[in-house]
């Protein structure tokens, strides 16, 4: 195995210069570091990630918590893109990802924050979770580094979209193609749902539009039966909506299929847009109108705080910041002004 030793003396500098040049310390030449890792590279050098781990008291591992209760996965249109941008800027920095699991081991069953405790993340980024559930909260009350995602509580960092900005954008364009009677079919009970509900109903309320109740149904996020079937609700209605709202793009194509079964046409008969902006949505005809995520961004911002606050945890403002999002036109809301 390469040591910093056999580096220094191919390079002929001394090996604290080395160490240097490899860890980007300030005071050593671009000409040397350039040297060192050129030569580093050749002889085919790997850091020792316990040494490492040792001298910096940090490991260079961060875990994510993800549990989809839809059971999608990695595959969530949604959250795995937030987690590629998320995955790209920490390995940037110069960190590796774990997913945190309390499945059985060795040890028998363990928590969230045992697992955490015992693969010595740095930090933590929590993502799609029952975030009420008494292991999270111990995890968000401890003394790890921890940044939510879509969900926020007093005293950790979180990055979220800007869903009640999102859900007036959309509505309020719904509106102004001459739409009044328009249905929200919303996901069950989260942050996310509260804010883009009442983010509905108060838009509504600005264009002095009354929604009836009978106009508002739930379905799960991603659930395209569920959707399927409260979109047969609504158009069995004896006056039914001109406009369908859908919690999620993919949702929405539970709603196209029941409108198509009933012999209608989108967006001539009825329209519809649904939420995210899954490049899907763009290649069916009607192309769908939605609210276009920047998944990428959030992802991204999140690596961003967290490494901060692993990093420099004396200067770094425990701080909770909005990404917005951009409507997609699309071709699915017909103009009935």
């Amino acid at each position: 195995m390469v040591s910093l030793k056999d580096i220094a003396q191919k390079c002929g500098v001394s090996v604290a210069t080395v160490s240097k040049a490899l860890n980007g310390h300030s005071d050593i030449g671009e000409d040397t570091r350039k040297r060192v890792a050129e030569v580093a590279r050749e002889m085919g050098y790997v850091p020792n990630a316990v040494a490492k781990a040792l001298k910096t008291d940090r490991t260079y591992n961060i875990g994510v918590l993800f549990v989809d209760e839809a059971g999608s996965g990695l595959t969530h249109d949604y959250f795995s893109h937030v987690l590629d941008g998320f995955k790209r800027q920490v390995e940037e920095a110069g960190y590796d990802l774990t997913f945190i699991s309390n499945n059985k081991n060795n040890l028998g069953r363990t928590s969230y924050m045992e697992h955490v405790r015992f693969r010595r993340f740095d930090g933590v980024c929590i993502a799609c979770v029952d975030f009420s559930n008494p292991e999270v909260l111990e995890l968000v009350q401890g003394d790890i580094p921890v940044i939510t995602i879509d969900h926020i509580f007093d005293n950790t960092a979180a990055v979220i979209s800007d869903n009640v900005g999102g859900m007036k954008d959309l509505v309020r364009y719904v509106f102004g193609r001459g739409h009044r009677k328009v249905a929200y079919i919303h996901g069950v009970s989260s942050a996310v749902t509260t804010a883009r509900l009442t983010s509905f109903y108060r838009t509504a309320q600005e264009y002095g539009i009354e929604i009836p109740d009978e106009y508002v149904l739930e379905a799960p996020y991603r659930d395209t039966k569920s959707a399927y079937e409260r979109t047969l609700e609504l158009l069995d209605l004896p006056e039914p909506p001109s406009c369908i709202l859908y919690p999620d793009d993919f949702a929405a194509f539970g709603g196209i299929r029941a409108i198509s079964q009933r012999g209608l046409r989108i967006p001539e008969d009825i329209s519809i847009a649904g939420y995210d902006g899954l490049r899907i949505g763009r290649h069916v005809t009607p192309r769908l109108t939605t609210l276009r995520q920047d998944t990428e961004r959030i992802g991204r911002t999140a690596a961003d705080r967290l490494v901060d606050m692993i990093e420099n945890p004396k200067t770094t403002l425990i701080q909770h910041c909005m990404v917005t999002g951009v409507l997609y036109e699309g071709e699915s809301v017909a103009d009935i002004s």
